[in-house]
């Protein structure tokens, strides 16, 4: 274990005490990328400690990406700073249903045990920090009457623009997703805090906070804002894309495989997930790094300034496998100890419980259901969609709709099923025409403008100015009704047709997305046939309608 407070030391103890308030603001606010209301802080700190809180949301599982806010905690708590960590699982619920209401208490559990094991792991003292539950106070009477008084001011535009870089992106937004920034804001008030600390992808967020609580009667927070650290792909680390991030229980086997494929060019410091793990975890936790390599190539060496190790790699001093290799065994002396917590029968339980395999979901589905095909109306499980390779047989203008196609479509039945798509702007009649598409089979028949469309062609697409929208491509060599499934559900059985009512489609839909390698997804689970996965030619992060 890493040791960064010694028995004398912690936020009421020494080292907090020998600092100036302008050193305490030094140690607050190194490494961020931005802070708003710096004045704020100086004042808070003249007079007496700062009380800040980090929140996260109960979703997927915290990656090592977590060890970043870490350090930052760390850092707070030697500057003397009263800190209260919110495990905010309503948001988590808010945020387009990502943790399902009846796994939240244990999302919660989970995040508790593994936030606890990192801040153990890297030396800090838990009974410095308050932990808080973001249900237990966000249910109450005048919380809610808040949200009401807050949802009378803040516009469904500032809401959504808001939330644009932290709640989940869909073509059809819930309700739920205008709601989460608004609560967010709220949390500053009922957390009695001076300020709140996140990531820069939440500065609309931060902002909408400092433009309405004082319309509320409640005093404006400052706001610290760590940088986006990039993943091992060079996008930001996100617990959605496996191969961006380590997970915290990851093997040694795991991390050293998904290092060795991490972006890392000789001499590229843009974008580089290693080197930043280097900077915003390793030197402010250890204060040095040390490169490990043969002697014939100078052997090892001790960095005590970052600026050092980016300047020798970025002249190629330093080569991309060492640097690797150096992080993997820095790493790992983090990770080992949040290993063997969770190497506890009730830890491992907890782990499985609160993220359950597909293999078992299906399972308790199938039960459920009596081994029937289609399940009930409330399993939200892919394979109810009977999504297929479809061949376009022809394409025409539809007669009485300019901005309408109406095509023929093989899907594998004995006649070609009647489907109209809004492509007339995005794709040319002869791009259309012969192409292999995925096709939604078992929606209920539409009349679009007089004609019936008896399925819906399926493409990615992309919003701004201009929309763009591209169909999805079944691997090459596919066969018109080649049935699609996604990965982990592949033996269950569609429903007839699915119930408009219930909003299967619409429900199940929000989840669909298009991965940074342009591969078709649900919850990050690849769509597929038998001969391989569905992609798209080039709508990166796309949604799927």
């Amino acid at each position: 274990m890493l040791t960064l407070f010694s028995n004398s030391e912690g936020p009421k103890g020494t080292m907090a005490d020998q600092l100036s308030p302008d050193e305490k603001l030094d140690l607050i606010t190194r490494n961020l990328q931005e802070v708003l209301g710096e004045e704020k802080l100086k004042q808070v700190l003249q007079e007496r400690e700062l009380k800040v809180y980090w929140g996260t949301a109960t979703t997927g599982k915290p990656h090592v990406a977590y060890f970043v806010p870490m350090s930052k905690i760390a850092d707070f708590l030697k500057a003397g700073c009263e800190v209260t960590i919110l495990f905010a699982d309503l948001h988590a619920y808010l945020d387009n249903m990502k943790a399902p209401w009846e796994l939240l208490e244990l999302r919660v559990k989970y995040y508790e045990q593994v936030i606890k094991a990192m801040l153990e792991s890297i030396g800090v003292p838990l009974d410095k920090l308050k932990f808080v539950k973001g249900t237990d106070y966000q249910l109450s009477r005048e919380y809610t009457l808040d949200v009401y008084r807050l949802s009378s001011m803040v516009t469904e535009h500032d809401a959504k623009k808001a939330g644009a870089e932290v709640v989940k992106q869909v073509e059809h937004p819930l309700l739920s997703g205008l709601l989460y920034p608004g609560l967010q804001a709220l949390d500053e008030e009922y957390l009695k805090v001076d300020a709140q600390f996140g990531g820069v992808d939440q500065r609309k967020i931060f902002t909408l906070a400092e433009k309405y609580l004082p319309s509320l009667g409640y005093a404006k927070r400052a706001h610290l804002m760590n940088p986006m650290v990039p993943g091992l792909t060079g996008a930001k680390m996100s617990s959605s894309e496996e191969e961006s991030k380590i997970d915290l229980l990851d093997s040694k086997e795991d991390v050293k495989k998904k290092l060795k494929k991490a972006f890392c060019e000789p001499g590229n410091i843009e974008n580089n997930g290693v080197l930043s793990f280097v900077k915003y975890v390793l030197f402010p936790l250890r204060g040095e790094f040390c490169i490990k390599r043969d002697p014939k190539w100078g052997g090892d060496k001790i960095y005590t300034v970052f600026e050092e190790v980016e300047k020798d790699f970025a002249e190629e001093a330093v080569h991309p496998g060492d640097l690797k290799a150096s992080v993997e065994a820095a790493l790992n002396q983090l990770l080992e100890p949040i290993r063997k917590k969770f190497e506890s029968p009730e830890l491992r339980k907890l782990s499985n419980s609160a993220y359950p395999s597909a293999s078992k979901t299906k399972a308790v589905k199938g039960a459920k259901a009596g081994g029937g095909g289609g399940g009930e109306d409330n399993e939200l499980v892919p394979s109810r969609l009977d999504i297929r390779v479809g061949k376009v047989i022809s394409v025409e203008k539809h007669p009485d709709a300019d901005s309408l196609y109406l095509e023929k479509i093989d899907v594998g039945e004995p006649e070609p099923r009647t489907v109209v798509s809004g492509l007339v702007a995005y794709i040319s009649q002869e791009d259309l025409q012969d192409r292999m598409v995925l096709v939604l089979c078992n929606l209920k028949p539409q009349k679009m403008r007089g004609i019936e469309s008896q399925a819906m062609l399926l493409c990615a697409s992309i919003e701004g100015d201009p929309r763009r929208v591209e169909p999805l491509d079944p691997p090459e060599g596919s066969s018109p009704g080649e049935q699609v499934f996604v990965e982990g559900y592949e033996t269950g059985k569609p429903d007839d047709k699915l119930n408009p009512k219930k909003k299967v489609w619409e429900k199940l839909q929000v989840d669909l997305k298009v991965s940074d390698e342009c591969v078709a997804q649900w919850k990050d689970r690849h769509l597929m046939t038998k001969l391989g996965q569905i992609t798209c030619t080039t709508l990166k992060g796309g949604n799927i309608s």
